[in-house]
């Protein structure tokens, strides 16, 4: 019987191969996890999308996985997809909004009229500025041509827009993909519903400025025809124009720079940091205009209302600490001040977290397929980073928690708890060495070490593959050699389909990475 129980147990399995009569399935590494359900992994598409791709998956091979997943959804209930994607563009729980876009643009052609009359209803909700609309049509144009539901959709997000608005969004937003507003109107023909819109359209396709057209589309016409500093600097105040509204050759000027801040959205001026540092307008000793800037930056209902997302600081922070652009040779000097900003800032992001007075282990996979997988398409910003500074949201709001990480061995990290600032973080990950991936170590750690833990958080990409012993089986051992209903959960970073929840475990979840909402809904998983 030797043999039979060797090679047929439930209770420890090699990582390699499948457990016993239980669902899992082969993940991209050559281990057995278990699949994602269509809609879990229509959460992760929505929120990480899979720009990119990941290690052991390509980009486009990824992306024909997660939409297959997408358009199974949208077969057995359309509206509940359309629902989905409205809710998370219009919480921001998503670092971007593209496949929120991709998804609406896919259940535009749905078989099912209603679904497909409700996802054009819902085109001004999820896309809510020019860009947006204008990347909706480039993704619609996949699935679907320019029948009347479409052209009265994009119609109706014109019209429907305040005249004062529609102006400012046709000067910030003229073209993108390929497209333009121009194009937009040609092709869904709107009747504009007031003579000011009839006037900006006027202005957008034929080029003709009339009479008592709004004052932001006379700024920008004028501010584009003048060489003169000083008179842009007077157009800007006058008109409220941004950054976009004005000549390139002006980009770079301390003085327009001062002009422009005050008419800047908190995205803009966090996206802009390293272009402020460069010209000399933001700089340590230079307070008026760097306490400007931190304090938007760190203004919480500002960050609320303008839906920044906390991947979007994190990318700001990732980038303007390292003093030069990820894609660009431009360099700037480095602020502390802003550096402590966006630190501050990223936690605010978040919203409020409930401190849970657990015991909690948080548990960074740091092997080499998190090392190799680039999280939003930022070069260099790999999920092992990613990850840690997620986790860092739960460490400073309970008290009761440790930090590890792992991949084929445990790496002891503790000193990342004592560090202040999130960019330490972030550079003490970074050198990390790094290995396969076994996720069944936190918790065989705690075993071995005495460790009383009532919930491990392991951050990961699932692609487990290397250990003795399946995670769940792990977590069971360990519930049955404490006596702790020790829970488990599993924060995807990547949307490949696999995870080492057990979804037949209610101790054990799956949630989103880089999903605002889920600090929250781990606390609340733990509290019970």
């Amino acid at each position: 019987m030797t043999y039979l129980n060797r090679n047929l147990g439930t209770k420890q399995t090699p990582q390699s191969e499948k457990i016993p009569g239980s669902t899992q399935i082969p993940n991209s590494a050559g281990g057995f996890t278990w699949k994602v359900d269509d809609w879990k992994r229509l959460d992760h598409f929505l929120i990480l999308g899979s720009e990119d791709g990941s290690y052991y998956a390509n980009e486009r091979e990824l992306t024909k996985d997660n939409i297959s997943s997408v358009m199974r959804c949208i077969e057995v209930d359309g509206q509940r997809v359309v629902n989905q994607v409205i809710e998370i563009s219009e919480a921001g729980r998503a670092p971007k909004n593209d496949q929120a876009l991709f998804v609406l643009a896919a259940c535009t052609a749905s078989k099912d009229i209603k679904v497909r009359m409700s996802a054009l209803e819902a085109l001004p909700r999820v896309a809510r500025i020019g860009t947006h609309l204008m990347h909706f049509i480039s993704y619609a144009e996949q699935f679907r041509g320019w029948g009347k539901g479409l052209r009265h959709a994009v119609g109706d997000w014109y019209n429907n827009k305040p005249s004062d608005k529609l102006a400012f969004q046709v000067v910030k937003y003229q073209q993108r993909d390929k497209w333009s507003n121009a194009d937009l109107l040609r092709l869904s023909h709107p009747k504009a519903r007031t003579e000011d819109h009839n006037k900006i359209y006027k202005w957008v396709v034929d080029g003709e400025l009339l009479d008592g057209v709004e004052d932001l589309i006379v700024g920008f016409a004028k501010a584009q025809a003048t060489t003169d500093e000083k008179e842009l600097i007077g157009l800007i105040t006058k008109y409220k124009l941004t950054r976009e509204m004005i000549p390139t050759q002006f980009h770079d000027k301390l003085d327009v720079w001062e002009a422009i801040l005050p008419n800047l959205g908190l995205t803009a001026i966090i996206r802009n940091l390293g272009n402020m540092s460069k010209c000399g307008f933001l700089l340590d000793g230079k307070w008026t205009a760097t306490n400007d800037v931190c304090n938007r930056i760190t203004d919480a209902a500002e960050l609320k209302r303008s839906r920044v997302h906390p991947f979007a600081i994190l990318t700001a922070l990732y980038t303007y600490q390292s003093g030069h652009g990820l894609r660009s040779k431009g360099e700037w000097p480095v602020s502390n001040a802003v550096i402590d900003a966006l630190d501050k800032a990223f936690y605010l992001s978040f919203g409020n977290v409930t401190p849970t007075n657990k015991r909690l282990m948080l548990a960074l996979d740091v092997s080499g397929s998190m090392e190799g997988s680039i999280v939003g398409g930022v070069p260099g910003l790999s999920a092992r980073v990613a990850s840690a500074a997620m986790a860092m949201v739960t460490f400073k709001t309970d008290q009761n928690t440790m930090i590890t990480a792992f991949c084929n061995t445990m790496i002891p990290i503790s000193q990342i708890g004592h560090l202040s600032r999130l960019s330490e973080v972030v550079k003490s990950i970074t050198g990390l060495p790094f290995g396969g991936t076994d996720c069944s170590l936190p918790m065989g750690y705690a075993l071995t070490n005495k460790l009383e833990i009532d919930a491990f958080i392991v951050y990961t990409d699932s692609e487990t593959w290397s250990g003795q012993i399946h995670p769940t089986q792990m977590l069971n051992k360990y519930r049955s050699e404490t006596g702790i209903p020790a829970k488990l959960i599993v924060v995807g970073m990547v949307s490949n389909g696999f995870s080492i929840a057990d979804p037949n475990d209610s101790g054990m979840m799956d949630v989103v990475g880089f999903d605002t909402a889920a600090p929250e809904v781990m606390s609340n998983f733990i509290r019970e």
